[in-house]
């Protein structure tokens, strides 16, 4: 008879994580280990649930939807910002150094305030429709819109904000104020839209600038990092060319 299939030995993981919390005045910034048995299919937001439950109820992290759509769990994992929902710990080595995404507010471990930044981001952009004013027929549909113009559309929309593209981004880094890939992206998206009555002259006044689309210098971290795959290199050249023509226009 033949030997039965041996099961793989499961690994022991060691999770060295940054610890820091700005409200105690005693808190320093330190690594932190704690080290768990793997499990088949685990991911980082199940492996630090474990942590927390098990081991140390104090540390603190974000999350909300578990399956990469709410973009709550960033984190930079191994020095590359991730959702920690979609990382398989299989996937990297037994050693794992997690710390908070930079350029955000940080609330604790790591736990950041990506939704204050996308939201003074959203209200500097503008990130909603502006449709004519004044149209006194309320009941009145919407257009048509062409099939492959709404597919670009909601490719675009997407976007999770989930801040990587941000942590990613040395010009972000530099800039306190620079918009990021996150901003660039939602100002190709409404530009794009025909139920949008702004202007490419509006839309320059505010991504023409060195803290908007002329700002990036290329790097693409912003696309290597993204967890959506959204084309971000394409909006930006994209951008960039239109707001080029404009401003010489």
């Amino acid at each position: 008879m033949s030997d039965p299939v041996s099961t793989p030995a499961l690994r022991k993981l060691r999770f060295h994580v940054l610890r820091h919390d700005p409200r105690d005045a005693t808190s320093v910034p330190h690594f932190q280990t704690y080290e768990i048995e793997e499990a088949a299919g685990m991911t980082l937001f199940i492996a630090l649930n474990e942590i927390r439950e098990q081991i140390d109820s104090s540390l603190a992290f974000d999350f909300v939807c578990r399956a990469g759509i709410c973009g709550s769990c960033g984190m930079v994992i191994n020095g590359r910002p991730g959702l920690a929902c979609r990382t398989l710990t299989q996937d990297l080595p037994a050693d794992i150094t997690l710390a908070p995404l930079p350029a955000f507010e940080l609330i604790a471990d790591l736990s950041v305030n990506t939704g204050k930044w996308m939201r003074g981001m959203s209200e500097r952009l503008e990130t909603w429709v502006h449709s004519l004013q004044g149209d006194p027929d309320l009941r009145r549909l919407e257009e048509r819109m062409d099939p492959d113009l709404a597919d670009r559309i909601y490719e675009l929309d997407r976007c999770v904000e989930c801040g990587c593209c941000v942590a990613a981004c040395g010009t972000a880094r530099m800039r306190e104020d620079f918009v990021g890939a996150v901003g660039l992206n939602k100002i190709a998206r409404f530009s794009l839209d025909p139920r949008d009555k702004r202007t490419d002259n509006d839309f320059y006044e505010l991504v023409g600038n060195d803290d908007g689309v002329f700002g990036c210098m290329t790097l693409l971290g912003c696309q290597d990092v993204c967890p959506k795959d959204l084309p971000l290199q394409t909006q930006i050249a994209f951008l960039r060319r239109k707001m080029a023509r404009t401003g010489l226009g």
